[in-house]
């Protein structure tokens, strides 16, 4: 229903002033007239309005608005005014009702009561116009912005993927050198993590479901790497349904985890929860962080900033994000509102 009053808004809108002016005369003429004659007479005033309001709307105000010519404009309404005003003088000396006296039906008074109520309507119409020319420019600007915030978001996610990239190729490369007979495992989860960033993450949203399943690849296989499961934790609480999300919207948190979680010390640890409650997702992310005299760095690189500025454009208004740190401990706890 909103999509049809948005799509013809501008026809109701004239729709609804002639239906007022229609209301408003036909109530106006009962006090002195019969149903069928205040319905004529309003329709007659109506369709002698129509030729010059809508020559003027569609046609005088428009080559105006494209050239700026005011002085050719007034003379081009002008010259269609005259015989508009005369026609409707002309029938209306032949069809005003029976008791408006002959004195002011032919007085000057009269002709210039019709002319100001022409000019009126001209100039009401015409200010639609001006309303249409509005709603047009609002919905190159929306859709302007669209295409801006999808290219920023398209760039967004393929500085992501590098990032990964080269992260899960260093991580294969330990594993050859180190003759694992989990390599072979480990290419084919980066398969599937590959598969899932080409293809699937080019939507605007994908299932939960498969965004869960890709962060369940990336920690396997830094798993394979470490050769130490209880390093890391992984947890899934609460229904998965038809959730949606925007993809690789988790990773970022997950990578910076295992950078400074893992990476930097060797009793290091991960944690990371996903709670569902509906369409409500908790995410939270912990790691350790190596003891030392020096005060603890703020982890605000490239992949955090790009995260943020993903999160305002995806879901402006639906999330929050906190960030806690202490001399043992990095979280982060993630709230959005999916679709």
């Amino acid at each position: 229903m909103l999509d049809f009053l948005r799509r013809h808004r501008v026809v109701l809108l004239h729709v609804s002033f002639w239906g007022l002016y229609f209301s408003w005369y036909v109530y106006q003429f009962r006090a002195e007239y019969s149903w069928l004659a205040s319905v004529g007479y309003t329709l007659l005033s109506i369709g002698l309005y129509l030729p010059l309001v809508y020559v003027n709307y569609f046609w005088l105000l428009p080559r105006w608005l494209r050239h700026q010519r005011t002085g050719r404009y007034l003379l081009e309404f002008a010259a269609a005014f005259v015989p508009a005003l005369a026609l409707r003088v002309y029938v209306l000396w032949h069809f005003a009702p029976a008791n408006v006296p002959a004195n002011y039906l032919y007085s000057a008074l009269y002709v210039l009561g019709l002319g100001v109520s022409m000019l009126f309507i001209a100039a009401f119409i015409s200010m639609l116009r001006f309303a249409v020319g509005w709603f047009e420019l609002e919905a190159k600007a929306k859709a302007l912005e669209n295409a801006q915030l999808t290219a920023e978001l398209q760039l967004l996610k393929a500085q992501i993927n590098p990032h990964f990239l080269f992260n899960t190729l260093n991580n294969l490369q330990y594993l050859a050198y180190m003759q694992s007979p989990n390599t072979p495992e480990g290419i084919a989860k980066l398969g599937q993590m590959m598969r899932y960033m080409i293809y699937d993450s080019n939507h605007p949203e994908v299932a939960l479901r498969e965004e869960l399943e890709y962060l369940e690849n990336y920690i396997s296989l830094e798993q394979l790497r470490l050769n130490n499961a209880s390093a890391i934790a992984f947890e899934v609480a609460g229904p998965i349904g038809a959730q949606q999300i925007a993809p690789l919207i988790l990773v970022s948190f997950l990578e910076n985890a295992f950078k400074h979680g893992l990476a930097t010390h060797g009793n290091g640890w991960v944690r990371v929860q996903v709670e569902l409650q509906g369409c409500n997702c908790h995410y939270t992310v912990a790691n350790s962080r190596p003891l030392s005299l020096a005060p603890p760095k703020k982890y605000s690189g490239a992949g955090l900033q790009n995260v943020r500025r993903r999160l305002a454009l995806s879901y402006p208004d639906r999330h929050s994000l906190h960030i806690e740190e202490s001399p043992e401990e990095y979280r982060i706890h993630l709230r959005l509102a999916l679709s």
